[in-house]
C-alpha cells in the first residue's frame, strides 16, 4: 500500500513538473482580451459589461475566469508556479474588462491556458 502511494505521489509530482516546465519552455506573449467567467461563456455566450456582477459571483463561488483572446480563443488564467497561485482576485477586479494580458502560452489536449505575469487595462 505504501509503494502505491509512494508510486502515486511520484507520478503527481512529475506531472506537475513536466506542466511547469511546458509553459516556461513558452514565449511570453502579450495579447489584448477581455476577462470571461468561463462557465458562463461556454455555457451561455455570455460577455460584456452587463454580465460583471454575474461573473464576479461566479468567480467568488470558485468558478474559473479566463479571457477570450481577439484569436477568438478561450485562455484558462493560471497563476505562476506549481501548484499555481490564486489569481483570481486580480481577474475578478478586470471581470468582462478588455486588457491586456501577457504570460506564457500553452496548450495541450485542445486546452489553452496563459501562465499570467502581467494584466493590464
Amino acid at each position: 500500500m505504501k509503494s502505491r502511494i509512494f508510486s502515486l505521489a511520484l507520478l503527481v509530482t512529475a506531472t506537475g513538473a513536466f506542466s511547469a516546465r511546458s509553459a516556461e519552455a513558452q514565449e511570453t506573449v502579450s495579447m489584448s482580451a477581455e476577462v470571461i467567467d468561463i462557465a458562463c461563456y461556454v455555457g451561455m455566450g455570455m460577455t460584456g459589461e452587463g454580465h460583471r456582477e454575474c461573473a464576479q459571483a461566479c468567480a467568488d463561488q470558485g468558478l474559473p475566469l479566463g479571457f477570450l483572446g481577439e484569436d477568438g480563443h478561450v485562455y484558462l488564467g493560471l497563476g505562476e508556479g506549481m501548484p499555481a497561485a490564486n489569481i483570481k482576485d486580480q481577474l475578478k477586479a478586470h471581470a468582462h474588462h478588455q486588457v491586456t494580458v501577457e504570460g506564457a502560452v500553452a496548450e495541450r489536449s485542445g486546452a489553452r491556458s496563459i501562465v499570467v505575469s502581467k494584466v493590464s487595462m
